[in-house]
């Protein structure tokens, strides 16, 4: 099988799997970083492509929110799914690789990616969570969660494990400045750099006009 092939059938194997999920991780999702992907690939040197390409797709064939934090299982499937198309086990494990160090863990736990590879399907992926679609998929999610929209009572946790991270039930806008505005700093390439920028300076806007319509207050429109 070639690699045109194989990108094909994970492809569709993906949507299947994913097809109408409700949480913001579903098939578009996926659609989205795998674009970015191949959008910031070309900008860089040095790329294996098809890795790229196979890693974005499959990033969240299992994600670990939706698995008790357990972070074995995505890699684990997209390493069966590949070896089923005979896949090279130097790809797969590349691959598998990636998937198991993309997510975020924490904000002061760091996640650094090993190959150029990863670091832009780690960047492409943090895009998708930051600006107007980071934003819906946010509330998204939380409503999924049932976690509360806001509560001023509940605090901002910048937490120093994974397992903090991911057992925290705090509320969805606590979720930008426990992660989504930590974002833009954390960025491996040139191009994710600069997109995230704009989608973070979005986010800071929509939250300035959420607070004021908590409190009840005017808001000023900047042109």
């Amino acid at each position: 099988m070639n690699q045109n092939e194989t990108i094909k059938k994970t492809e569709e194997h993906v949507k299947k799997v994913l097809g109408g999920e409700s949480s913001g991780h579903d098939w578009w999702h996926v659609y989205r970083v795998w674009k970015m992907s191949v959008r910031i690939a070309k900008e860089e040197k040095n790329v294996d492509l098809f890795v790229v390409e196979l890693a974005a797709l499959l990033h969240d064939i299992a994600d670990h929110k939706f698995y008790g934090g357990d972070l074995t299982v995505g890699p684990k499937r997209a390493s069966e799914w590949l070896l089923s198309l005979n896949v090279s086990s130097d790809i797969i494990n590349h691959v598998s690789t990636i998937i198991s160090q993309v997510s975020f863990k924490g904000a002061k736990v760091d996640t650094p990616m090993s190959t150029k590879e990863g670091m832009i399907v780690q960047d492409a992926d943090r895009l998708d969570a930051i600006g107007a679609i980071g934003i819906a998929r946010t509330f998204a999610y939380g409503g999924n969660k049932g976690n509360e929209m806001y509560n001023p009572a509940i605090k901002t946790q910048m937490h120093d494990s994974f397992e903090a991270y991911s057992n925290d039930k705090g509320t969805t806008v606590n979720h930008f400045y426990e992660k989504l505005f930590l974002l833009k700093d954390r960025m491996n390439t040139k191009a994710g750099k600069q997109m995230a920028e704009e989608r973070h300076v979005y986010m800071q806007q929509y939250l300035d006009r959420f607070f004021s319509e908590w409190e009840g207050r005017p808001h000023k429109i900047s042109n």
